[in-house]
């Protein structure tokens, strides 16, 4: 079974140390996919703001045991304060870099940042950090506006509750979206969110107009297989293009045309892990219209082309219990 340990720092995050435990022990595919264990150094307990402290039943040694290891963010402490590091933490973490996928939720890119662990790659964490984690990580290449960043073995969250979106992701990567969207359900949380962190961050309010791009959005999905423009959106939402794109990022954080582009990827996506349709006619339903324009627009976002796509979902696991390398791209 995959092994995910939990590192716990002094001053945590409470939501962050309770989604991986949550998610993972929720996917299940004729049984239980994934240990999750928890430890903090020394096994010794870690406070929280929130009035309590957790005990965990392991020290750092059991990081050389794990497969992932996640570190929920926190609140405070040195890596935030100056970007350091305790020595043991710093060391633990470098040596399962190289043995095992590493996560971060939140301010948890601080931790691995501070280990040096982040540099010269992208990475995610709180807008509301973001400048701070400029001014004492400036090699890493921060991207404050997704919800999560995928890079290979190492991957970190935006605030708080996009730990979930990465668990699910890393699930979905792991075992194909059937078992992602399942797990997905048991938490009852949507399967994937639209947009990204931009959506979230503090802006001056738009103008009221008591208008929502919202029915549009719902529509756009019921007809993927159309060809949408953007006239023909702004139209439906019954405002003008220039009012209606602007809404739509407020809104989402994507423009209209991202936003259709990646909805009809995810939809191929199923399309390909769940059925035996041609590659030219999941084109059509997802609204790419050729297998060429699928090809294109399914190698951009995941790396690979359909049919390898397909073939990697429907595989065995190796016997190392991970995807085979194409779906790790």
């Amino acid at each position: 079974m995959h092994r995910v340990a939990v590192l716990v720092l002094e001053d945590f995050a409470t939501l962050d140390l309770g989604v991986p435990g949550q998610v993972f022990w929720a996917a299940e595919d004729g049984g239980p996919l994934y240990e999750v264990v928890t430890c903090t150094p020394g096994g010794g307990p870690v406070r929280t703001r929130a009035g309590y402290s957790v005990v965990p039943d392991h020290d750092l040694g059991v990081l050389a045991t794990a497969d992932t290891v996640v570190v929920p963010g926190i609140h405070g402490g040195p890596p935030i304060e100056d970007g350091t590091l305790d020595p043991r933490v710093r060391d633990a973490l470098r040596e399962a870099a190289g043995r095992s996928r590493l996560i971060s939720i939140c301010t948890g890119a601080f931790v691995l940042a501070a280990a040096g662990l982040l540099d010269d790659r992208p990475a995610a964490t709180h807008w509301r950090n973001a400048d701070r984690f400029r001014s004492l990580f400036p090699r890493v290449r921060l991207d404050p506006e997704v919800l999560f960043i995928d890079d290979g073995d190492l991957l970190t969250s935006a605030g708080v509750a996009a730990g979930i979106d990465l668990c699910l992701h890393v699930i979905r990567r792991d075992h194909g979206s059937e078992v992602a969207n399942r797990t997905a359900r048991r938490c009852v949380t949507p399967p994937f969110r639209e947009g990204g962190q931009a959506q979230y961050i503090e802006r001056p309010v738009p103008d009221p107009a008591g208008t929502t791009t919202a029915p549009t959005r719902a529509w756009m999905l019921e007809n993927l297989h159309e060809p949408l423009d953007l006239a023909a959106l702004a139209a439906h939402a019954r405002m003008s293009v220039r009012t209606f794109t602007r809404r739509f990022r407020e809104e989402t954080g994507l423009s209209p045309a991202r936003w259709l582009t990646r909805q009809r990827v995810e939809h191929a996506r199923h399309l390909l892990e769940t059925t035996d349709l041609p590659v030219d006619l999941i084109a059509r339903k997802a609204g790419f219209g050729t297998g060429v324009s699928l090809r294109q627009h399914l190698h951009a976002a995941v790396g690979v082309p359909p049919l390898a796509y397909r073939q990697t979902f429907r595989s065995p696991l190796s016997e190392a219990g991970r995807p085979p390398a194409a779906a790790l791209r």
